[in-house]
């Protein structure tokens, strides 16, 4: 019996409990990057003025969107009206009935849930193509001085679902998404 690299690997990983929310993030289907800041947003390690304010750093950190409050995580992708008003774009399209969140808990309780008309998988997508859209506008305008105005974003979120769908439209889980969506 010789040296496994594989076997060495899995006794020296450590291993946790797996999270509740691992299948919100990381589902077989989603676009690695929207994915990777998806996993980020959800533990609070975005870079958000607030926190590099509370790593000394002398920035503003009223949000580049409204200027009204401050951008943390929770401000930047629920209630910021920006972001609002990309939630009721889709909320216009998978939950006609449904309020702004209110708390990031609330945002991945929604994403739980499966209904006829808005599968989890969409909601998966949808939230992770959000949040990286936003996070996008967010940093041009903090560091070129301009960004789309929400319609424009929502553009870019359709295209990403239409694109991952289409893509995979042979999989189960996708063949029936497209009509959903586009309804």
């Amino acid at each position: 019996m010789g040296f496994s690299s594989s076997k060495t690997w899995e006794a020296l990983r450590p291993r946790a409990t797996p999270k509740d929310w691992f299948k919100e993030i990381w589902f077989s289907g989603a676009i690695p990057r929207q994915a990777f800041m998806m996993w980020l947003a959800n533990y609070n390690r975005l870079p958000t003025k607030v926190r590099m304010s509370s790593w000394g750093l002398n920035v503003q950190t009223a949000c580049c969107f409204c200027n009204n409050n401050e951008e943390s995580r929770d401000h930047l992708f629920l209630s910021c009206p920006y972001t609002i008003s990309l939630w009721r774009l889709i909320f216009a399209r998978l939950d006609r009935n449904r309020a702004p969140f209110i708390s990031w808990t609330e945002l991945l309780s929604w994403v739980r849930v499966s209904t006829s008309a808005a599968p989890n998988i969409l909601k998966k997508l949808v939230t992770q193509s959000l949040i990286y859209n936003t996070w996008r506008q967010r940093n041009s305008a903090n560091h070129h001085n301009g960004f789309a105005p929400p319609q424009t974003t929502f553009s870019t979120i359709d295209r990403d679902i239409r694109n991952v769908i289409s893509a995979r439209r042979h999989r189960k889980k996708f063949s029936s998404l497209i009509q959903l969506w586009i309804q």
